[in-house]
């Protein structure tokens, strides 16, 4: 029997946007040391902690499994398989998503644990809580159809998701985390859904900081450049960077003014990948940036919000990912 208790304790409109309406947001990154968990399974010695109570459209929250002879392990959530990674020495970890469109309700959660002497598995109902996405309506007589009413959009999401297709399996971030890329505060919002023109409808993928053309953007966490466009001619991003940050999490930096990096580079959390600009499908300077898992876009300002465990040196270090 399965013990549970209670612990106490498509796509995007690329603009900078006023941040009057929306309320200020301090992103504080994985709080040390391992918080409590919200909840805790047992099954036949196995321990499977929940870091989160439920999930808001765009969420991920953390899952820790711990106990003798695991081999693996791997979850199904929504018809998506996510495989656990393995810190030496801690415990299996993985991250649970629930995508923009995730239909809110209860979900079934599926974690099975492979050992020597076969399989555990754990269930659960997981509840998803609406994101209560605003609307904005924006009037841009200058827009482009090349910006706007081509393929530009899908062609987009097509190329990220097959470089997706190919990521570093080991985490890459280090005890430093993951951080905002710049100091400003947070504006336009993630899933926000956009009206252009009274005509094209589009949706925020991402988050936006305003910033000055010229301002230095950070890497948000250590990994490895995955993808680069200089030559902001044919996107709506303009000139890009997208980071592996393995265990596919990337993240994405948009309107850049000038790439610093190249693809296969690797970089340190914290590092100068570029400056801010006002390149692609953008009304003025501000960097939009984006968080993605497991092949969704996620609210990075959530996530950021979230703990996150910390690799060890053997998971940075290791590439069997490509």
């Amino acid at each position: 029997m399965i013990l549970c208790r209670a612990i106490v304790a498509p796509l995007f409109c690329l603009l900078a946007f006023s941040a009057s309406a929306q309320a200020e947001r301090t992103a504080v990154f994985q709080p040390e040391p391992r918080p409590m968990p919200a909840s805790v399974q047992v099954d036949a010695g196995l321990q499977l902690e929940y870091y989160f109570t439920s999930l808001t459209q765009g969420g991920v929250g953390a899952l820790r499994l711990s106990g003798a002879d695991i081999a693996g392990a791997r979850a199904d959530f929504r018809r998506k398989d996510i495989p656990f990674f393995h810190i030496a020495g801690d415990a299996w970890y993985a991250l649970i998503v629930a995508n923009v469109d995730s239909v809110p309700g209860t979900h079934q959660l599926l974690v099975h644990a492979q050992r020597d002497t076969g399989v555990t598995t754990f269930h659960r109902r997981l509840r998803v809580t609406p994101g209560n996405f605003i609307v904005q309506n924006f009037s841009l007589p200058g827009l482009t159809d090349q910006l706007v009413f081509n393929n530009s959009e899908s062609t987009h999401v097509a190329l990220l998701r097959s470089i997706m297709e190919d990521h570093l399996a080991e985490p890459q971030w280090d005890a430093s985390g993951f951080a905002l890329p710049l100091d400003s505060e947070l504006t336009s919002p993630f899933g926000a859904f956009r009206l252009l023109n009274d005509e094209f409808e589009t949706r925020h993928m991402g988050w936006d900081q305003n910033a000055p053309e010229g301002t230095p953007i950070r890497a948000m966490a250590s990994g490895v450049v995955d993808f680069v466009r200089a030559d902001f001619a044919p996107g709506i991003f303009g000139k890009f960077v997208m980071i592996d940050h393995g265990y596919s999490l990337f993240s994405n930096y948009a309107h850049l003014s000038e790439t610093l990096v190249e693809r296969g580079q690797f970089v340190e959390a914290g590092q100068i990948i570029g400056l801010s600009g006002n390149t692609g499908r953008s009304s003025a300077p501000h960097l939009h940036w984006e968080i993605l898992a497991h092949g969704e876009w996620i609210d990075g300002a959530v996530f950021l919000d979230h703990w996150l465990p910390t690799p060890g040196r053997e998971n940075r270090d290791a590439n069997n990912g490509r």
